[in-house]
């Protein structure tokens, strides 16, 4: 009789595979380690091997969407000649990349009193992934001489507030309508750095 040989990686990729797709369906609320068990065709021993417990799994989930976010646009990136482009370029990226398919989830496990503080903080310093990729923008714009010098760390908050806060738009209505709003914010906030000539 020859049996199957156990492949840990691919039962941990395939476990993450369909949890992914749960958790997009249901909600982290509504999903539990029994339906992702279902789903993946691997016992809850399984998934409890391979990740301490829901929590985990899904925080790891939501890491691994961001590092896709993030290796997108660095795709993109050299697309952009100049910073002014690249503030521009990225705007569109966050417009069509906010709505994951596990937003809904980390919202729900961010909010839920029962989440431990560890999950709450790691799901929040995911914001340090475009966070970072704002302020490398920025110093690019300083040190080639197309922006004013100024508080670097003042305008990466702002740009990341004003983007995130326009993201919530993608909740009711299409990102295609949302372009011109978007690159506006765009035009409004390099009109305070910009370098006078």
């Amino acid at each position: 009789m020859n049996k199957r040989r156990y492949d840990s990686e691919n039962a941990k990729r395939e476990i993450m595979e369909k949890a992914t797709l749960i958790f997009s369906q249901k909600g982290y609320n509504q999903t539990s380690v029994q339906d992702i068990s279902k789903a993946s065709g691997y016992s809850k021993g399984h998934i409890y091997y391979h990740f301490k417990n829901k929590e985990k799994l899904f925080v790891l989930l939501a890491q691994n969407t961001m590092q896709d976010w993030y290796t997108k646009w660095k795709a993109k990136e050299s697309s952009y000649a100049t910073a002014t482009e690249k503030l521009y370029g990225i705007a569109m990226h966050v417009l069509y990349n906010y709505q994951t398919p596990l937003l809904k989830g980390g919202q729900e496990l961010a909010s839920n009193p029962a989440s431990s503080s560890e999950s709450v903080k790691a799901l929040y310093e995911l914001a340090v992934i475009p966070m970072s990729s704002y302020r490398s923008i920025l110093q690019e714009g300083v040190e080639k001489g197309e922006f004013e010098d100024g508080n670097i760390e003042e305008w990466t908050l702002l740009i990341g507030t004003w983007l995130g806060g326009l993201s919530q738009l993608t909740n009711t209505q299409n990102p295609n309508t949302l372009e011109s709003l978007f690159n506006q914010a765009i035009t409004i906030f390099l009109a305070s750095i910009k370098r006078r000539k």
